[in-house]
């Protein structure tokens, strides 16, 4: 039976594990002997260059998404997968190529990212996947209330940050996976608990 690839796109809000999925299937494919290609957009500079680190210690370095897509067709070949972290700040050019090398030259890519920014408008990258990937898959985490959280919540000193540019690197310190109703609500804890 002929391997067929695929180009496949794992989402979820903040906490939900993205980066630390990215990392374990990337030692995953290493630990039955295939080579991967770990990459993420320059755009991520949260953990610094050419490294992807989770928010439970995992960590590997890494490639540019920038860099990947400048890569002759037989370097590429030599990968059994591309691995992209943080696919969300990925260009709609950088999908439609990474879609191309898995219809052209049958390399699966898998991508982890962010579906929607803290105003819940998609993300250009995450747009195209939605588009074109062969398999869409949630990563899921909860809210405080424990309903599915589906919403970045951008957050400051005052609350809910409502405006402003549609990406802000941070972490647990600037972002916080809401549910839809406490996200419009803009409860980002119990009150009953504080």
């Amino acid at each position: 039976m002929l391997y067929t690839a695929s180009l496949i796109f794992y989402y979820g809000a903040m906490g939900s594990s993205k980066s630390a999925n990215a990392l374990m299937a990337n030692f995953n494919h290493h630990e039955v002997g295939k080579i991967p290609l770990l990459c993420k957009p320059r755009t991520d500079t949260r953990d610094g260059e050419r490294i992807i680190t989770s928010r439970i210690g995992l960590s590997a370095p890494c490639v540019y998404l920038e860099e990947v897509v400048e890569y002759p067709e037989e370097r590429l070949r030599q990968y059994d997968c591309i691995i992209v972290d943080e696919a969300q700040f990925a260009t709609e050019e950088q999908i439609d190529f990474l879609a191309d090398v898995v219809d052209f030259w049958n390399i699966t890519v898998i991508c982890y990212g962010l579906r929607a920014d803290f105003q819940n408008h998609l993300f250009p990258g995450s747009a195209r996947l939605l588009a074109v990937a062969d398999k869409i898959q949630e990563i899921k985490t909860a809210c405080w209330c424990g309903k599915k959280a589906t919403c970045n919540a951008r957050y400051n000193e005052n609350g809910i940050v409502r405006n402003g540019e549609q990406v802000m690197l941070g972490g647990n310190d600037s972002y916080i996976a809401l549910c839809r109703k406490h996200f419009k609500l803009g409860m980002l804890y119990d009150p009953e608990k504080s």
